[in-house]
């Protein structure tokens, strides 16, 4: 796995997501309920940046037609969107986030999140 760093645990909101860019990979970093994850910034509805959704619980909702993702696993749980989105690897060092993004994890399979420290 190839961690890199992508921003610092206090430049995410409680609750609240930030994007960052990876290898022109657009990601959203999310912090709720004491924990971050990383999903692709981008809805497969509608091309719109997740990150500017909202953030309840582990689900994120898409602002432009309501869709909601599963934060742990990029899979869809409501509609109008039916396709998952990718979530990759977390983890906190301190004050740092880091995401691995050559490794998407699989929808099917349990995914990660970082625990605050």
């Amino acid at each position: 796995m190839s961690f890199v760093r992508v921003c610092s645990v206090s430049d995410v909101p409680v609750p609240g997501a930030v994007q960052v860019e990876v290898d022109g990979v657009a990601v959203a970093v999310v912090r709720s309920d004491g924990e971050y994850y990383a999903i692709g910034d981008t809805c497969s509805h509608a091309n719109v940046s997740l990150s500017e959704g909202e953030i309840e619980g582990s689900t994120i909702e898409c602002w432009l037609h309501g869709s909601r993702f599963d934060l742990r696993s990029g899979r869809p749980t409501g509609l109008p969107a039916t396709e998952p989105v990718p979530v990759y690897p977390i983890r906190v060092d301190g004050e740092d986030i880091l995401i691995d993004v050559t490794c998407p994890l699989d929808a099917t399979a349990a995914s990660s999140s970082a625990k605050e420290s």
